[in-house]
């Protein structure tokens, strides 16, 4: 648990339910209580799936060919991520009504600090459920929020009552709360990593208090001490508003397998462009370019190339087409090209954080 001389935070995290896919489903009464995908193509993968696909075991990340023989009835829509940024930028103007610390995760989800009851309603709680009501009521979409003390549980306290649901999670609580989960629910341990604790036979969060940290370090390295922490509760990461970007990028999948050096080429102008418009919003510039290809065979291999100056447009251009250029003669054909900026300057820096609210 967090040390007890410290203040207790009251942190929410907001997560919209299958953001993407209820939004087509808002604008569009046919395709309400059917089974939705965004995204597609018969080349594509699935980007977000609604409520009604999931129990196919449609999910995000999917070939759009599985996702099709997994779920005949599923209905492809294309995304309209205008659409949905106008809709983020909506749902951030009602949590700025609740506090300045706010940290976006995604379009569809962020951390609130709102241990500063700014709108005098008394509990981390009643503050969560009016956000949800304000989005429900401003939106049409509905969203579930988990309650605790810090980002780890209210991250986990999110997906508890998914979907439109509210979980609050008290310090008191927390550690029995962890105890009866799997550790696949914890955020940071994916399905390798899973795997790996479930062989040594940690498969909960209570197998994982069991463990030593010297036994976990031992085995995991420096990720064994974020894991002897977590499933103890003890996180101590503020909410920043101006997170850092790791990376900024865009890919696509092509519909047929491409390897005329010049339809490569074009096709990486174009893809450029939609990673330099979002390098734009972030305001953020960098160092290192970073050019993702896939294969016919679904090889997937990287390819970068650092500078001692961050780069304008067209000089992150010209070096993603300088990498690509060198794979020339291509052993197969491709089928998804990317183009990443790395190496991110962050341009502002985050808030400081204010305190005195009860969960």
């Amino acid at each position: 648990m967090a040390d007890s001389d410290k203040p207790v935070r009251k942190i929410i995290h907001v997560d919209m339910d299958a953001f993407y896919a209820s939004v087509e489903q808002r604008d569009d009464p046919e395709l309400r209580g059917k089974p939705v995908a965004v995204g597609g193509g018969h080349r594509g993968v699935v980007t977000a799936a609604s409520y009604e696909a999931r129990p196919f075991g449609v999910r995000s990340a999917m070939p759009s060919v599985t996702a099709k023989r997994k779920c005949p009835e599923l209905i492809f829509v294309k995304p309209r991520f205008d659409v949905y940024r106008e809709v983020s930028r909506q749902i951030r103007a009602i949590f700025a009504d609740y506090t300045d610390l706010i940290e976006p995760l995604s379009l569809d989800e962020a951390y609130l600090d709102v241990t500063a009851d700014q709108r005098g309603l008394g509990t981390a709680r009643a503050t969560a459920e009016e956000i949800r009501r304000r989005i429900r009521e401003e939106t049409g979409l509905t969203a579930s929020a988990g309650v605790s003390y810090c980002k780890f549980v209210a991250k986990l306290a999110s997906d508890q009552n998914k979907p439109d649901g509210l979980c609050v999670i008290t310090p008191e609580r927390a550690q029995a709360y962890i105890a009866a989960l799997p550790v696949s629910r914890f955020h940071g341990i994916g399905p390798v990593t899973a795997c790996k604790l479930e062989a040594l036979g940690i498969q909960t969060g209570a197998d994982l208090q069991e463990r030593s940290l010297a036994e976990l370090e031992t085995r995991f390295g420096s990720s064994g001490r974020w894991y002897w922490r977590i499933c103890r509760g003890i996180d101590e990461r503020e909410v920043k508003p101006d997170r850092p970007y790791k990376s900024v990028s865009a890919e696509r999948t092509f519909d047929d397998d491409l390897r005329d050096p010049e339809r490569l080429a074009a096709e990486l102008t174009r893809i450029a462009g939609y990673a330099w418009d979002r390098i734009e919003r972030a305001a953020v510039s960098g160092r290192t370019v970073t050019l993702k290809v896939k294969f016919a065979d679904f090889e997937i291999i990287t390819r970068s190339k650092s500078f001692g100056t961050t780069l304008g447009r067209c000089e992150f251009e010209s070096a993603g087409q300088a990498l690509l250029a060198a794979l020339h003669p291509l052993p197969k054909g491709i089928r998804l090209l990317g183009l990443g900026l790395h190496n991110l300057i962050e341009v502002n820096a985050a808030q400081s954080r204010q305190l005195g609210l009860a969960i």
